[in-house]
């Protein structure tokens, strides 16, 4: 029988998102795949649990959509500033690129000794096929309304005009990475020179002001709340008809991808 005690002081809680793989818009790597649309439910009811006193983010992200990533982060913003709660962000093997960018989303960042950090940077990576589909006898026949609309055809040479609007694209991304990272961690930077794409470990990370601190989830959180604080995990669920393994095909096609982007950081 349990007994109720008047007055008791109840312990904090900490609720706990965890985002885990490769920013994609939905459909890209299967259920896997981090988006906004698939974390909306979880980062809103981790906000929105009664008496919390913060929310911490454990992030292990090699990066991915530019788009998906704002879009969460200001998600995990605007909540946390609506609701006056603080965002603890914790990097396990590495936030890099879009990773880093939804850690920007935190009050705090806070990484291991030998987390992976920072690549700052916008990459575009494809294919040129015109040569194989020479050797076989293959003529490509593209025929369109708009000039542009075979922009970096990979089965036609490359066009510099091409690679010069691409360059320009990447360069209006990569300067909205830049404000949402100085905006985030602000005069706690050290350096103009985190900006290149570099990535950095633990200590180095911190030297430049891009983490606050060496530590770990639970202790950190219970060094800062006491003790007897409880974590409240926040989880995505898995769809119907993949507890069956229906989407086994279209998944697997996306873990080449997947493991392209983790491997670009010897994982």
């Amino acid at each position: 029988m349990r007994i109720w005690i008047p007055f008791k002081k109840k312990p904090p809680i900490v609720s706990v998102i965890r985002f885990s793989g490769t920013i994609a818009a939905d459909g890209r790597f299967g259920s896997s795949a981090i988006s906004d649309q698939s974390t909306k439910k979880i980062i809103e009811k981790a906000f929105a649990q009664k008496n919390i006193s913060a929310v911490a983010i454990a992030i292990n992200s090699p990066g991915g959509s530019p788009v998906q990533s704002s879009l969460i982060a200001a998600r995990i913003r605007r909540l946390a500033d609506e609701r006056k709660i603080p965002v603890y962000a914790f990097i396990e093997d590495v936030a890099a690129s879009g990773g880093y960018w939804l850690a920007t989303a935190a009050d705090h960042i806070y990484a291991d000794f030998s987390s992976i950090v920072g690549s700052i940077g916008v990459i575009y990576s494809g294919f040129g096929f015109q040569d194989l589909i020479k050797s076989y006898g293959i003529e490509r026949r593209i025929h369109t309304a708009g000039q542009d609309k075979s922009f970096l055809d990979p089965f036609r040479p490359e066009n510099p005009e091409d690679i010069d609007k691409l360059l320009n694209l990447q360069k209006e991304i990569h300067e909205a990475f830049v404000q949402q990272v100085k905006k985030s961690r602000g005069k706690k930077l050290q350096s103009e020179d985190i900006f290149t794409g570099e990535f950095w470990i633990g200590k180095s990370a911190k030297a430049l002001g891009l983490i606050d601190d060496i530590g770990h989830l639970v202790p950190i959180m219970k060094s800062k709340f006491g003790e007897k604080t409880q974590f409240s995990l926040q989880e995505k669920k898995r769809g119907f008809l993949s507890r069956f393994g229906i989407q086994i095909a279209n998944e697997t096609l996306g873990e080449i991808e997947n493991h392209i982007n983790w491997s670009r950081f010897g994982l």
